[in-house]
C-alpha cells in the first residue's frame, strides 16, 4: 500500500496553528470532512472515541489518530505539521508536532491495520521525520510522504 493511495495534496497541512490536542482533532476533522464529504462532527466524535481508549500519541512527537466510519468507501489519510508542538498525552509524554490522521471504512478489516502499520513504519523512520520537520511547504511535505523511498521505509 502506497501513501499516495491514502493521501491527496489537499490532505496535507504544512503549518497547522493549534494550541491543544482537541483543536488538532477538530481542525483535521474539518479538513477530512471537506475531502470525504462526511460530517465533520461524525469524524471528530469518532476520533475522540478512539482517543478515550488511549492516546494515539505514539512517541517522539508523532500522533496517529485514527478511526472507522461506516459511510467511508475507502481509506483516507491526512497529514499535518503543527506550527507549535502540543500535549497529546503521548506514551513518552513528549509534545506532538507531526500528525498523520487515518480514516477507514467500518469494513476495512486488515486494510485498516496494514495502513496503520505502514504509517507507523514511515513515522519511525528518523531520516523521514527530520525531513518532515524541516519542511514547511505543503507540496514538499506531500512529495516526501509519497516518494517511492517512503513506501519502502522500514
Amino acid at each position: 500500500m502506497d501513501l499516495e493511495d491514502l493521501l491527496s495534496p489537499a490532505g496535507v497541512t504544512a503549518r497547522l496553528k493549534v494550541t491543544c490536542k482537541k483543536q488538532v482533532l477538530q481542525e483535521l476533522s474539518a479538513k477530512a470532512a471537506e475531502i470525504t464529504g462526511l460530517s465533520e462532527r461524525a469524524i471528530f466524535e469518532t476520533l475522540l472515541e478512539r482517543e478515550r481508549l488511549g492516546s494515539t500519541g505514539v512517541g517522539q512527537g508523532i500522533g496517529i489518530p485514527h478511526g472507522k466510519l461506516a459511510e467511508l468507501d475507502r481509506l483516507h489519510g491526512l497529514f499535518a505539521r503543527l506550527e507549535t508542538p502540543v500535549d497529546f498525552e503521548s506514551v513518552d509524554d513528549q509534545p506532538v508536532d507531526l500528525v498523520f490522521l487515518l480514516l477507514a471504512p467500518e469494513s476495512a478489516g486488515a486494510d485498516h491495520l496494514k495502513a496503520l502499520a505502514r504509517v507507523s513504519r514511515l513515522m519511525r523512520n528518523q531520516s523521514m521525520v527530520e525531513k518532515l520537520r524541516a519542511t514547511d511547504d505543503a507540496a514538499a511535505l506531500y512529495a516526501l510522504l509519497t516518494e517511492p523511498a517512503a513506501s519502502t521505509a522500514v
